[in-house]
């Protein structure tokens, strides 16, 4: 019996070429809002710390991101590269987002990620903080799903 092994490159150690990459394929698809997609990018064990919540596994991915994305409608994330060594990658990013009671948010934040040899996601520390905005406000304008590649990162924006 074969075991076929996930992988999902480009594979450590990254370049600056395949570390940028990285980032905007987990931005691509965090933007889709499928946590069963989305799970699919970490190890069986992976483990996260997201703000105050600890996370392991997948199974546990699945329910934390379905649980975030009831509560964040017209979710749209920015992932910018901040800076990558070996198997490891640092990214800071914004997303916006309204809650239930139509109050606009701009969620900003930090994350380390650590990569196994098949390109898994291994470990993501994430540090968020939210500022509450006027939707006149908002700067992330685009069909729900895939950032448009025109469309400016964060830089570009000033955030």
């Amino acid at each position: 019996m074969t075991i076929a092994i996930e992988t999902r490159p480009p594979f450590p150690p990254f370049t600056r070429e395949t570390a940028i990459q990285k980032v905007r394929m987990a931005e691509d698809g965090w933007n889709n809002c499928d946590p069963e997609k989305v799970a699919l990018a970490y190890t069986v064990d992976s483990e996260w710390r997201n703000r105050n919540a600890f996370i392991n596994g997948r199974a546990e991915i699945v329910e934390f991101l379905t649980r975030k994305w009831a509560k964040e409608h017209e979710y749209r994330l920015i992932k910018e590269l901040w800076a990558f060594d070996g198997n490891r990658i640092a990214v800071r990013f914004a997303y916006e987002w309204h809650d239930d009671a139509g109050q606009w948010w701009r969620s900003y934040g930090n994350e380390n990620w650590a990569f196994d040899e098949n390109g898994l996601m291994q470990k993501r520390y994430a540090s968020i903080n939210d500022l509450a905005i006027n939707e006149s406000d908002r700067l992330f304008y685009w069909p729900q799903g895939r950032r448009p590649d025109a469309h400016q990162g964060l830089s570009a924006l000033g955030l």
